[in-house]
């Protein structure tokens, strides 16, 4: 197992050294979403990954309606708020599609979307149910390791933060996290005062899910 992951690691690095190579990161705007109160949190994640590691991510990051279909000319959607999500047909149509062809969506409940997001992703996925994702998934030992699983972050409810996927032909294509709320822990100290080392396993675990994504 840890040779596999030297192997990945190698790999990863040596492929996003290349100067052909630029990725980004796009967060989705919804009806009646606050999606904006993310953007001091992406831009600072953002600051991190190039601190932290090799990746060749863009200083800038999008801000895009699923029914646009410039989402096809990304990769990683991230879905954050506090409110339910609402999404039309279209949009719906859209984010199906793009994840069937190999796009990867980030979706942090910052808690208020938890029962709309599970009722849209059971429409799109009948066959395809949301399932807890176990603590030995490489998303929590890629680049970093959480023995325990996801940390948690903010404490919107009581009781242990939880990780939830959707696998589209054995490739995990959805991450959902709940009752951990990881993007709070993204944004500048100053916003919600958190300690210095849960805004560190903030990072640290977002830092995961990208590269799990990238890799995958």
């Amino acid at each position: 197992m840890r040779l596999l992951k030297f192997i990945l690691r190698i790999f990863f690095l040596s492929f996003l050294f290349s100067a052909s190579y630029s990725f980004n990161l796009t967060l989705i705007k919804y009806k009646g979403g606050d999606h904006y109160n993310a953007r001091k949190g992406v831009a600072n994640f953002i600051t991190e990954v190039k601190k932290r590691t090799n990746i060749r991510i863009e200083d800038k990051f999008y801000e895009l309606s699923l029914d646009d279909p410039e989402i096809f000319n990304h990769y990683f959607l991230i879905l954050n708020g506090h409110v339910p999500v609402e999404l039309d047909d279209v949009e719906k149509k859209n984010l199906k599609l793009f994840l069937e062809n190999g796009g990867f969506l980030f979706a942090n409940d910052d808690y208020g979307m938890d029962k709309s997001f599970r009722k849209i992703m059971a429409e799109l996925f009948p066959s395809n149910p949301l399932v807890e994702i176990p603590f030995n998934h490489s998303i929590y030992h890629c680049f970093y390791s959480f023995k325990d699983g996801l940390p948690k972050i903010h404490e919107h409810e009581p009781g242990p933060p939880k990780a939830y996927g959707i696998f589209l032909k054995e490739r995990l294509a959805v991450f959902y996290v709940y009752n951990a709320d990881i993007m709070d822990g993204w944004d500048p100290p100053e916003v919600h005062n958190d300690p210095p080392w849960k805004r560190e396993e903030a990072i640290k675990m977002g830092i995961n899910i990208l590269v799990y994504a990238l890799l995958n």
